[in-house]
């Protein structure tokens, strides 16, 4: 019996278990819920996707008109679905948070070298803003170091800051961690956290860093450099920083690899540092180079809202499945084709949409869930996870008793598809539930797609993994079902270059059956969950085992 066949059987005998220990014996695990399945419609779902990404909505930006509308509009729906309100009496879990609107006063950004000057023009060569609530940043000829990826992972025997002193200087680091390029480092080919661009910002500001530049490089990132550009443009949004953010470096930002290339010139170093830098010993290398940077800043605290509703469980209803879906998209930007607003159709009101799909399922059930199903729909998560982050260090139902996150994020509109992939693979044990769910509409799962980019780190689950409850991130996988190649070649032609542009929109080359689905799985692994008694936890070789544990254990 292989490893996958022992852990179903062994969860199958787990089900068996808790049935004949008080399960309500009108539940099959082995089998599907007709009703709840067939609640799931296409009719309905698209509706809901054309409403939340129409123009009205504005793009859906948290502290602006279409934040009110949207989170007014999800609250509505529960209602109308006959779900509870997730917080007291309310369905609304404020959020406090701060927007930071920097911008440098001279946009051309001046670098000078041993080998002269450059002049970066903002935007196009570079990014850059400050997390600090101050109304103006002036920093005088910062230094700048190159610190390779930026990262300090003692478990790895990685210091990439190892006896060096960055208070007044600018960092300049890469992207990703050293496994993307040595598969005897890190975690190989499947990104750490430490790969990721918020913990090397975090990291710098631990060092006492003045300034962190980012080096871009599209492979690396995941993404291009216009995904940097519109994540930049305008206001910023965060948490509300302790001490007004003072003790955080003054600014952060990326700057292009070719730009990045130009420095390495200028300071009179060989772009090879790059190379060097993905070596075990590497030492952070002065780049003969200082910059000056003035910035205007200016700030509004305010509140968004995360949207909370609640199934109550029939038996167990202090335990909680907490499905999540970010309801907030990049709102109204810089025009192409005469298009400002950035509706996020697929990314993600196909997420906020299933929700409400789920909450259908739930409800059209034959035997009620015995734990209590959670439909939370996150506020910031385009910002950096901010809505899922405030309610994982403000949570309404106790972590001890929260059995799992089910997270829905861009779901695929290309067609459906015989497989899934899980993000994370090898990280928690939902994956074994969703093996066992998959089975069940003949569904394999497949290989991740792109370890390399990190996704287990950036979707609202990750913030539940921080706190040691399992969370689940997957789509589809695998091949299409469709046979005729050409029409799902055109189909992801017509799709291709949509994320974060203000083409993601609902027209006529979504095709439903796929993402249908997913949603389908996404609700059997729930429902699974919420027959049984057993807290699934982190797999043994899972970073988070221990945080886990430490919470199971309370």
């Amino acid at each position: 019996m292989n490893n996958k066949l022992f852990i179903a059987a062994s969860l199958l005998l787990g089900f068996a278990s808790c049935k004949s220990e008080g399960t309500n014996s009108a539940y099959d695990p082995t089998s599907l819920d007709s009703s709840a399945i067939n609640a799931i419609t296409e009719d309905t779902y698209k509706a809901y996707v054309a409403k939340l990404s129409s123009d009205e909505f504005m793009g859906r930006m948290p502290f602006s008109k279409g934040d009110t509308l949207a989170v007014n509009y999800i609250q509505e729906q529960f209602k109308s679905l006959g779900l509870e309100p997730g917080n007291g009496d309310s369905y609304f879990q404020e959020v406090p948070m701060v927007e930071i609107n920097s911008k440098p006063i001279n946009p051309n950004l001046t670098f000078k070298g041993k080998n002269g000057e450059l002049s970066a023009k903002y935007l196009d060569d570079y990014v850059i803003g400050s997390p600090q609530m101050v109304e103006q940043i002036d920093v005088e000829n910062t230094d700048l170091v190159f610190a390779g990826f930026g990262i300090v992972a003692p478990e790895y025997n990685w210091n990439d800051y190892e006896g060096l002193d960055v208070k007044g200087k600018t960092v300049v680091v890469m992207v990703s961690d050293p496994g993307r390029y040595d598969k005897d480092l890190f975690k190989a080919d499947t990104m750490t956290y430490y790969g990721r661009w918020i913990y090397k910002f975090e990291e710098a500001s631990r060092q006492g860093a003045t300034g962190i530049l980012l080096i871009h490089e599209t492979e690396a990132a995941s993404y291009g450099w216009n995904v940097v550009r519109s994540g930049w443009t305008g206001p910023s949004l965060s948490l509300v920083p302790e001490n007004k953010g003072t003790n955080l470096s003054k600014f952060q930002g990326w700057v292009s690899n070719a730009t990045a290339k130009k420095l390495f010139q200028l300071g009179g170093l060989s772009p090879d540092l790059m190379e060097q830098a993905k070596k075990p010993g590497f030492k952070a290398v002065p780049m003969n180079i200082n910059t000056s940077v003035k910035l205007e800043n200016t700030f509004r605290e305010s509140k968004s809202n995360n949207v909370i509703a609640t199934l109550k469980g029939s038996k167990r209803p202090e335990e909680t499945i907490i499905y999540t879906a970010h309801w907030d998209h990049l709102g109204i930007g810089e025009a192409t084709n005469g298009d400002s607003i950035f509706n996020g159709a697929i990314d993600n009101a196909s997420g906020v949409a299933a929700l409400f799909e789920l909450a259908k399922a739930f409800k059209a059930a034959k035997v009620q869930p015995e734990r209590s199903i959670v439909f939370l729909a996150v506020t910031a998560e385009e910002q950096g996870l901010l809505g899922s982050q405030y309610y994982a260090e403000h949570p309404i139902y106790p972590l001890s008793k929260t059995v799992a996150n089910l997270n829905m994020d861009s779901f695929n509109p290309v067609g459906a598809m015989n497989g899934f992939r899980v993000t994370g693979t090898g990280q928690t044990e939902l994956e074994d539930y969703a093996i066992l769910s998959g089975a069940k509409f003949n569904r394999k799962i497949v290989p991740e797609g792109s370890p390399t980019a990190g996704g287990f780190y950036r979707s609202d689950h990750f913030n539940f993994v921080k706190v040691g409850v399992p969370g689940l991130y997957m789509g589809s996988g695998g091949d299409y079902l469709e046979t005729d190649t050409t029409v799902i070649n055109n189909r992801q032609k017509a799709l291709a270059g949509r994320y974060h542009a203000v083409t993601d929109e609902l027209d006529d080359n979504w095709n439903f059956d796929g993402i249908l689905a997913d949603i389908r799985l996404f609700f059997d692994i729930g429902y699974t969950l919420s027959m049984e008694q057993a807290f699934p936890n982190f797999k043994a070789k899972s970073e988070f085992k221990e945080l886990g544990d430490k919470r199971l254990s309370k």
